[in-house]
């Protein structure tokens, strides 16, 4: 079949059990960063990585080290800088991204590989993905499912009132600190298979596509994950008979189930109003969909 056959080759095989395992990491954290309006950070963080993983490259040592390291180093200077400094938080981010790319770009430049370093670093290469990557993949997902479970509660309600989450003993800025590290991690986990480029692609998009359609937050996470796992598959098959690089091409394509879940939604709306519209007595529906809830 031809929606089966590519995925007989083991390389493949192991690319889509890696994509489907990062779908799962970005449709969990995903809801949070599109709940919070956290993209600018995601972005950032994948830029931050880039001169950790240009050292390690230079050096020999593990990519995925370099890079947890510097994006863990980028999140703790966001932090510092908002706590201590008079920046605000984007300003902050906004500064700290500019660095960190720049810094990454001179670094790898010395590489002699220079074309195939930045390549990789920018836009990943899920088809090299090992089995060792698919057991951190794993680990980290059981990691970012404990935390958003463990932490969801304040979240929520860092998410709608700060002051309220204070008045409840719910340390938003605790809230803030894990939210930053689940970014982190689905980032860092991400990074094999679609590169800091394309990552926050993966973490926007399902997310953005599964809001259409759900009214809580546990809902939406699910459905992100489901759309986030058709992307991969998607993606893969289309890299596969088109000979497409595999890495941008799921995030291409989770981009464009998000505008084809938005044009579908909208459309269901405009049905629905059309129907009431013919219906006596009938009040018209929204026009807008039902906020996301907790529960």
């Amino acid at each position: 079949m031809l929606l089966l056959d590519p995925f007989a080759a083991d390389f493949m095989a192991r690319a889509l059990a890696g994509g489907i395992l990062i779908a799962a990491i970005c449709g969990i954290v995903g809801t949070w960063v599109v709940t919070r309006g956290m993209a600018f950070l995601g972005e950032a963080i994948g830029h931050g990585m880039l001169p950790g993983v240009a050292l390690a490259t230079l050096a020999g040592w593990p990519v995925l080290l370099g890079g947890a390291a510097s994006a863990v180093a980028m999140s703790a200077a966001i932090g510092a800088l908002q706590r201590r400094g008079r920046l605000s938080y984007d300003t902050s981010i906004g500064l700290l991204f500019v660095g960190m790319l720049s810094a990454g770009i001179i670094i790898v430049s010395h590489s002699a590989s220079f074309a195939t370093d930045a390549t990789v670093m920018l836009f990943g290469d899920i088809l090299a993905v090992r089995p060792a990557d698919l057991a951190l993949l794993a680990a980290a997902l059981v990691a970012t499912a404990g935390i958003a479970w463990a932490m969801h509660r304040p979240f929520v309600a860092a998410a709608f009132d700060t002051r309220i989450a204070e008045t409840l003993g719910l340390r938003p800025r605790l809230a803030q600190v894990a939210l930053t590290g689940l970014v982190t991690l689905a980032i860092v986990s991400s990074y094999q298979a679609v590169g800091s480029l394309l990552v926050v692609g993966m973490l926007l998009a399902p997310a953005v596509a599964a809001g259409r359609w759900t009214r809580t937050i546990p809902a939406t996470m699910a459905l992100a994950t489901a759309f986030g796992v058709a992307a991969v598959w998607g993606g893969l098959l289309i890299s596969w008979y088109a000979a497409t690089a595999a890495g941008p091409t799921i995030a291409g394509l989770a981009i464009l189930l998000a505008g084809a879940s938005a044009a579908a939604s909208a459309a269901l709306r405009r049905t629905r109003r059309t129907h009431a519209t013919h219906a006596p007595g009938a009040p018209a529906p929204a026009d807008t969909p039902a906020p996301v809830t907790a529960a």
